[in-house]
Parts: C-alpha cells; sequence; structure tokens
C-alpha cells in the first residue's frame, strides 16, 4: 500500500507541473494577443535622445551553483559512499507453541544493518544487535561485491560490534573513515546520516543536533548507554550501524535507536558518540569484549519529593542509592542503600554528591564518569551524604557482570 501511496504522489506532481506550464504559457499568449488589439500598429522610430546619467550600482551578485558543480552533501556522499556497507545475517528461531513431528517449528529470517570501514585490515563497526547471536555475516559494498565477515568483538552494553572480513580482498578497495570529536559536538549542528533503510542501499538523510548527552536505555541487557547524541535525521530500520557524519565527512556518531509509538520514524534518533566507539574498539579487536567499570549499585536522581522527604532543600543535588548488589564494589565499601517509603519514594540511604570531586546531580553524571573517565581496577572516591554527615569512601572497581545495574 505504502508503495502505490508513494507512486500516487509522484504522479500528481507531474501533472501538476505540466498544468502549471501549459496554464502560463496560454496566459502570456493571451497577454501578447491583448496588447497588440490595443496598442494597433507600430509607428516610425523618433530621434536618438540624449544618454542619461549612470544609474547607481546594483546589489552585490550571490554564487549560485550549476547544474553540474556538487553541494557539500552531495561531495561528502561521494567521499564515504564506497566505505558503508550493508550487512546481513541468517537468525533462527524456534517456536515451542508449535510441534511438528514432535520437533518445534525452527525458522530462519534474515536481519538487515549497515556498517563503516574501520581499517584497512577489513574491519567493519557496526551495532551489536546487527549481528547478535551470529558468527559470520555478509558484508555488500556500494559496488554490489559481497564478502563474508566474521565477528570479532562486541559490548552488548553499549551495543558496539567489530566484524572482520575474511574472504579474500584487495586493501586498496577499503576505505576507513575519519572520526571527528564527539565532544565537541553542539545543539544545532549539521549532521548526516548514510546506511541501508528497510534495505535500500546507499541512503543519505540529514538533519541537525538536536540534544547531546543523552541516556539511552538499552533494554536488551538492563543498562544504560551515556553520551549518546540526539538527532532529527531519519533514521529506520536497516540504518542501524551506519554513520552519523559531520559535515567534514568525519564519523561523529553510530546510528543506533529511534524513539517511536508507531515503528516508524517520528524525529528522534539516537547515536552512539564517536568517542565511545573509539575507546572501546581497540579492546574489542584485543580481547573480543569490553568490561565495563562497575559500582553495584541502583540509584535515583534527587528531585523535590525525594529530597524533602530527606529533610533536605527540595532543588537539592545528587543521587540517592536505592539498592546495592550484595559483594558488590559499593557494598564492599560501606555503602548503605534507602528503604522505599509507602509512597515509593527512597528514604535514608546515602546520597552521592561527587565523584572524585566532580559534583553529580543526577544517575547521568556517574554512568557518564565512569565510562569516560574509569577502568575495572581503578579506585573512585565517592561524597556521600549519610543522614546530614558528609563523608568520603573509597570504591574499587570491579567489571561489570553481563547484565546488571551501575
Amino acid at each position: 500500500m505504502k508503495k502505490t501511496e508513494m507512486v500516487l504522489i509522484a504522479a500528481v506532481i507531474v501533472l501538476a507541473t505540466l498544468v502549471t506550464i501549459q496554464t502560463t504559457n496560454s496566459n502570456i499568449v493571451a497577454h501578447d494577443s491583448t496588447l497588440a488589439i490595443t496598442q494597433g500598429l507600430q509607428g516610425p522610430a523618433g530621434p536618438q535622445g540624449i544618454p542619461g546619467p549612470q544609474g547607481p550600482a546594483g546589489p552585490p551578485g550571490t554564487a549560485v551553483e550549476t547544474a553540474t558543480g556538487d553541494s557539500s552533501f552531495t561531495s561528502i556522499f561521494k567521499k564515504v559512499e564506497n566505505s558503508v556497507v550493508q550487512i546481513t545475517s541468517k537468525v533462527s528461531s524456534v517456536d515451542n507453541s508449535v510441534i511438528i513431528n514432535g520437533q518445534p517449528l525452527q525458522s530462519q529470517s534474515t536481519r538487515l544493518g549497515s556498517g563503516f570501514v574501520y581499517d584497512k585490515d577489513g574491519r567493519i563497526i557496526t551495532n551489536n544487535h546487527v549481528v547478535e547471536g551470529s558468527k559470520t555475516v555478509n558484508v555488500t559494498f556500494v559496488d554490489g561485491n559481497t564478502y563474508t565477515a566474521k565477528v570479532v568483538g562486541t559490548d552488548p552494553d553499549n551495543d558496539i560490534a567489530v566484524i572482520q572480513i575474511i574472504d579474500n580482498f584487495s586493501d586498496e578497495n577499503l576505505i576507513p573513515l575519519t572520526f571527528g570529536d564527539s565532544s565537541q559536538l553542539e545543539v544545532g549542528q549539521q549532521v548526516i546520516a548514510i546506511g541501508n533503510p528497510f534495505g535500500l542501499s546507499d541512503t543519505m538523510t540529514h538533519g541537525i543536533v538536536s540534544q547531546t548527552g543523552r541516556l539511552l536505555p538499552n533494554e536488551n541487557v538492563g543498562f544504560s548507554i551515556p553520551d549518546v547524541i540526539q538527532v532529527d535525521a531519519p533514521i529506520n530500520p536497516g540504518n542501524s550501524g551506519g554513520p552519523l557524519l559531520n559535515m567534514q565527512g568525519e564519523v561523529i556518531g553510530m546510528n543506533t535507536a529511534i524513539k517511536t509509538n508507531t515503528g516508524d520514524f517520528s524525529g528522534i534518533g539516537f547515536a552512539i558518540p564517536s568517542n565511545s566507539i573509539l575507546r572501546i574498539i581497540p579492546e574489542l579487536i584485543k580481547d573480543g569484549k569490553y568490561s565495563h567499570p562497575w559500582l553495584g549499585i541502583a540509584g535515583t536522581s534527587m528531585n523535590p519529593d525525594v529530597a524533602l522527604a530527606n529533610g533536605l532543600p527540595r532543588n537539592y543535588k545528587g543521587v540517592i542509592i536505592d539498592k546495592i548488589v550484595k559483594d558488590g564494589p559499593a557494598d564492599k565499601a560501606g555503602i548503605t542503600q534507602a528503604t522505599l517509603a509507602e509512597n515509593n519514594i527512597p528514604h535514608g540511604g546515602d546520597i552521592i554528591t561527587a565523584v572524585d570531586g566532580h559534583p553529580i546531580k543526577t544517575i547521568y553524571d556517574i554512568i557518564s564518569y565512569m565510562d569516560e573517565h574509569k577502568s575495572v581496577g581503578d579506585k573512585v572516591v565517592l561524597t556521600i551524604n549519610r543522614m546530614g554527615k558528609t563523608m568520603d569512601l573509597t570504591v574499587l572497581l570491579q567489571a561489570r557482570p553481563a547484565s546488571s545495574t551501575s
């Protein structure tokens, strides 16, 4: 049905254009005819008059792009199109509710996403959810050539993966993309998304950075991805793993998710920042996995209700500890957790107000700081408010379990 609607819209536009041109030409002809009737025949030319003074200079001209000239968008697309790939993989599933010959029904489907070239060794970056559950995938370049690639490493928590071509290939055809600094992004900057939405290969869309520093819940692992870039550039199924570019053609993010109530793009897309990708990829190549530092807590950002319930000013900032994982890093350091009142407001637990001396306003601040500045085995100093008393506690960070709290 959607395909029919697209065709009808195109047809309507063409017809309307033809009608407009025809009507305009008719008006011109009628106008010329009227002038000929009312003015009569033209008389002989009179003597030439004295030339008048020179008129004032006109406004400065503006450069007009010719039909053969390249805009910035066109130039960027030509620069990067050979580095963006389509990734397909087979996904097997079992339906235990349907039994055939004593066996549950098994089916296989094709999963489609995008990726981009990381280096001359055939490594390609994509989202973990594009290759999850697969050992090998197919990679198709813009020239139509398809290669088999193996999954080298994955980080399910931050939804990042590295794959590597294992077929024979010429590294002359591999053009790694250049990375930009995602920490320098500002709201309003133009961005470009390239990928394979709905299997439509090599599709480019553009928009602006709507906001930076978003915390994106990753429902697959029960954790959140920090510092995510929010954009309004159209992103749809199949775009996952494709690059988000700045106007210099540099990768500043990887298109990952959209916020929608219908399944269709509604103007809010999310991309993992390039700085996170650059930090994680080397470890995925080396070890096949990435170890995130872990405190072993769950917390709630302070708000007026929580602050007042704990006898604090309504605009008090910090994170109150809701839950502590038994024998986790925070538990070993002596952090205490709150209890829930009848209205489900946490009360009486430690409130983190700073990490290594950096003020904390929300749970996002803790997750972002840990992700960007700490590694497994590092120590971190938590400044806490415990029943009105301020103290510092040192926590030895452990590796985050497969699915956990902060």
